[in-house]
């Protein structure tokens, strides 16, 4: 049974994430399948569950770990049940994205990249999440809120 204190784990876990593995691991290039349902089951990919998955399909940690790295929407560390992404392009930033960010910094006392203590939010910052006519633009979960003041940002996190 694998177990991390960071993750929710359980021996159901463990066994549903052998069921994927069995599934998947003969096929070419279902490393980023297997990951995607182990991040699903556990919360996030510690280093010690990436190596039970090299493990498993006899590949190189370093395979594993480096397509870990690479993706965003993989994390190490677990994660708040909502994500809120600050897009920082360059039309949400002339129009007032850095102040979006440092507010949100300061409400949530997190830095991006970070989970608040409660577990209620992972924190991030994008380089643009393709809505440039509604600048400043966020993003929580995966709902696009535009035209986004300090204020807004409040009203919009008592929602949730």
């Amino acid at each position: 049974m694998y177990s991390h204190p960071h993750c929710d784990t359980d021996e159901n876990k463990y066994s549903a994430l052998n069921n994927i593995i069995d599934l998947y691991k003969d096929k070419e290039g279902s490393l980023i399948q297997i990951l995607h349902a182990a991040q699903k089951i556990y919360g996030c990919l510690p280093l010690d569950l990436q190596q039970i998955i090299a493990g498993k399909l006899a590949v190189p940690l370093s395979k594993v770990s480096g397509v870990v790295s690479f993706y965003s929407f993989f994390s190490v560390q677990p994660r708040g049940l909502h994500t809120i992404r600050v897009c920082m392009g360059t039309a949400c930033y002339v129009r007032g994205g850095k102040k979006i960010v440092e507010h949100l910094m300061k409400t949530l006392d997190v830095e991006p990249g970070g989970t608040t203590a409660d577990g209620r939010f992972t924190f991030e910052v994008a380089r643009c999440i393709g809505s440039c006519g509604l600048a400043p633009a966020i993003m929580i979960d995966d709902v696009v809120y535009k035209q986004m003041t300090p204020t807004k940002v409040n009203e919009l996190l008592s929602k949730f």
